[in-house]
């Protein structure tokens, strides 16, 4: 299942700063897997499959790719889809600078279900961190977070220390640094822009 995933992603190969704060020799357009539902469907029934295991009572997915999912595994659950909202300051720095929360008129209906954290690949885990930090702030159980891919193993050490399990459809390598870390930057290859 991992290649036909991956067949369906617009990668690219180069020196991209990602939302995380780390960099990375590879780009994926991640946008792409949502243009051909029919063709997505298969991986979204295995893994709202696997996460049904956690007795789940909702999902959250972080925009934009992560809501799409989350939306479309809430359906093929019966439970109940919700999303959090991106939020990235004017001079976002640093590691995992962007914010993740939930719609006030969310909030509520939040409050004590048992969730799973979607999102369309995870590699850092930044939307995936926010979203569940926001959860666990509004009274939601975050339980377990699900990917259809997952890139490296950078997100492993976040759900070891916050008691949650992660799942994914596919898991592949990959590589990225930070920033003072970064191989490319000291080569003086110049961040490609996306």
């Amino acid at each position: 299942m991992r290649d036909e995933l991956i067949k369906l992603l617009a990668g690219r190969r180069g020196h991209f700063r990602m939302e995380s704060g780390y960099h990375s020799e590879m780009w994926f357009n991640l946008d792409r897997l949502f243009d051909d539902r029919a063709r997505l469907r298969p991986f979204v029934s295995e893994l709202a499959r696997r996460l049904a295991v956690y007795r789940i009572d909702a999902v959250c997915g972080p925009e934009t790719g992560g809501a799409k999912l989350a939306e479309l595994i809430a359906s093929e659950l019966g439970i109940h889809g919700f999303f959090a909202e991106r939020f990235e300051p004017p001079s976002a720095a640093g590691l995992f600078p962007v914010r993740y929360a939930l719609p006030i008129s969310q909030l509520a209906s939040a409050c004590g279900k048992r969730f799973a954290i979607v999102d369309d690949a995870i590699s850092a885990g930044s939307a995936v961190r926010g979203t569940v930090a926001d959860l666990k702030a509004n009274g939601g159980v975050p339980v377990v977070c699900g990917a259809l891919i997952v890139f490296g193993d950078a997100i492993d050490g976040f759900v070891a220390e916050n008691s949650l399990a992660v799942e994914s459809v596919a898991r592949t390598q990959f590589r990225m640094w930070l920033p003072l870390e970064c191989p490319l930057c000291r080569s003086g290859v110049a961040l490609d822009t996306v």
